[in-house]
C-alpha cells in the first residue's frame, strides 16, 4: 500500500504538470499572435481544457481503454480503483493524467488555424477530435490494439500525441487559407509581428515544465531510477533542440539570432524526445534534440515560403515534423526497435489524422463555415467573436 501511495503521488503530480502545459500552450500561442485576437486565444484554450476533460470522460477513456466505466462511477467498488495497473496507481488517477494528453491534441490544432477561424467551428472540431479522433486512434498503441501488437513504439506520444494534433492542424491551416495579408500578390511574404514576446517565452519555459509530467508521468510509477532517467533525457533534448535551431536559424537568417525560432526548437527537442525518453541514452538524447531543433527551422521556412501554409506559431513544424523524427529515432538508435514497424506506425498516425481532420473541418465548413469575414478579421476576434479586448485601446493603437 507505501508504494501504490507513492506511485499515486507522483502520477497526480505529473498529471498537474501537464494541466500546466495548457497554460504554457495559451501564452505561448497568444504571445506569438496579434494582440487583437488574445482574449479569442485565451478562450479556445480555456475551452479545450474543459471540454476536453468532460468529454474524455464521457466517451474517451472508454475508446481508449475498454471496460472501465463501472471503475469510473464507483460501481465496481474502491478495490478495482486500487487494483488497477496492477496496483501501481489508481483508475481514477490515471484517466485525470491521460485527458490532459488528450486536450493536448486539440490545442496544437489551436494554433495553426489562429486569428481566422470561426470560434464556433473550432469548438465543434476541437470537440469532436477530442471525444473519438484522438482515443481511436490512442487504443492503436496504448490500448492494446494492432500496432501495439506489431511492436510500434511511442513511449508518451511524439506520433500518438504530438503528430496527431500536428496533422490535424497542418489540414485546418490548409482548408482555411493563410491570414489576410500574409501572402502579397505577386509571390512575397509579409510578416505579422508577434504581439508580446515576453508572453511567448513565459509559456515556451511553462511547457518545457510541464514536459517534466507528460515524460516523468509517462513511466506510470514513480521508480526511481527510470523516472530520473526519463527527466535527464528529456531535458537535454530540450536544450539541444534550442541550441540546434539557434544556430541552424542563424545560418539561414544572415547571422540575426532568432528568439522565435529557439523557442520553437526548444520544443521540437521536448517534442522529438518524447517517443523514445525511456530507451535513448543521455548521449543519443541530445542528438535527437539538435536533430529536431535543425529540423524545425527547415520545416517552418518550407511550409510558410515554399508551400505558402500559414501556421502563425509553428504548430505543425514543432509537433507533426518533430513528432515524426523523434519516433523515427527510436527505430534508429534504440537495438529493439526497428525503422520499419516505426515508420507503418506514423503513416497509420498520419492517414488516421489526415482523414479525420479532413472529415471535420470540411464538414463543419459545408455545415457552418469555418472562417471569419474579411472584416471580423481585419477588427480582430477579440471584438467580433467576444464583444471584448485583452488590452485597453491605448495598448492596443501602441501595439
Amino acid at each position: 500500500m507505501e508504494l501504490l501511495t507513492i506511485n499515486n503521488v507522483w502520477m497526480m503530480i505529473a498529471t498537474f504538470l501537464v494541466f500546466v502545459m495548457h497554460l504554457g500552450f495559451a501564452s505561448l500561442e497568444s504571445g506569438l499572435t496579434q494582440a487583437k485576437n488574445t482574449t479569442n486565444i485565451l478562450f479556445k484554450n480555456l475551452f479545450v481544457i474543459c471540454m476536453g476533460i468532460l468529454t474524455y470522460y464521457a466517451v474517451g477513456f472508454e475508446l481508449m481503454y475498454d471496460g472501465g466505466l463501472a471503475i469510473m462511477n464507483n460501481e465496481a467498488g474502491n478495490d478495482a480503483a486500487l487494483a488497477y495497473a496492477d496496483g501501481a496507481y489508481t483508475y481514477h488517477t490515471d484517466f485525470l493524467f491521460q485527458a490532459m494528453f488528450a486536450a493536448t491534441t486539440a490545442t496544437i490544432i489551436s494554433g495553426a488555424v489562429a486569428e481566422r477561424i470561426k470560434l464556433s467551428a473550432f469548438m465543434v472540431i476541437s470537440t469532436l477530435f477530442v471525444a473519438f479522433a484522438y482515443p481511436i486512434m490512442g487504443e492503436w498503441k496504448w490500448g492494446g490494439g494492432w500496432l501495439d501488437e506489431l511492436g510500434f513504439y511511442d513511449f508518451a506520444g511524439s506520433t500518438i500525441v504530438h503528430s496527431v494534433g500536428g496533422m490535424a492542424a497542418l489540414v485546418g491551416a490548409f482548408i482555411l487559407g493563410p491570414r489576410l495579408g500574409k501572402y502579397t500578390k505577386d509571390g512575397g511574404i509579409s510578416a505579422i509581428p508577434a504581439s508580446n514576446l515576453s508572453l511567448a517565452m513565459i509559456g515556451g519555459m511553462l511547457l518545457w515544465l510541464g514536459w517534466f509530467g507528460f515524460n516523468g508521468g509517462s513511466v506510470l510509477s514513480a521508480d526511481p531510477v527510470l523516472t530520473s532517467w526519463v527527466l535527464v533525457t528529456t531535458c537535454l533534448s530540450a536544450a539541444a533542440g534550442g541550441i540546434g535551431a539557434m544556430v541552424s536559424s542563424m545560418l539561414m537568417n544572415n547571422n540575426k539570432l532568432d528568439f522565435t525560432m529557439m523557442l520553437n526548437g526548444i520544443l521540437a527537442g521536448l517534442v522529438g524526445i518524447t517517443a523514445g525518453a525511456d530507451v535513448l541514452t543521455p548521449l543519443q538524447s541530445i542528438l535527437t534534440g539538435l536533430i529536431a531543433g535543425t529540423i524545425v527551422v527547415a520545416s517552418v521556412i518550407t511550409l510558410d515560403q515554399y508551400l505558402r501554409i500559414d501556421d502563425p506559431v509553428g504548430a505543425v513544424s514543432v509537433h507533426l515534423t518533430c513528432g515524426i523524427w523523434g519516433t523515427l529515432a527510436v527505430g534508429i538508435f534504440s537495438p529493439d526497435h526497428s525503422v520499419l514497424t516505426q515508420s507503418i506506425g506514423i503513416v497509420a498516425y498520419v492517414l488516421g489524422a489526415v482523414l479525420s481532420a479532413g472529415v471535420l473541418f470540411g464538414a463543419t465548413k459545408a455545415v457552418m463555415g469555418i472562417r471569419v469575414s474579411e472584416e471580423e478579421e481585419s477588427i480582430g476576434l477579440d471584438l467580433a467573436e467576444h464583444g471584448m479586448s485583452a488590452y485597453s485601446k491605448e495598448a492596443l493603437d501602441a501595439a
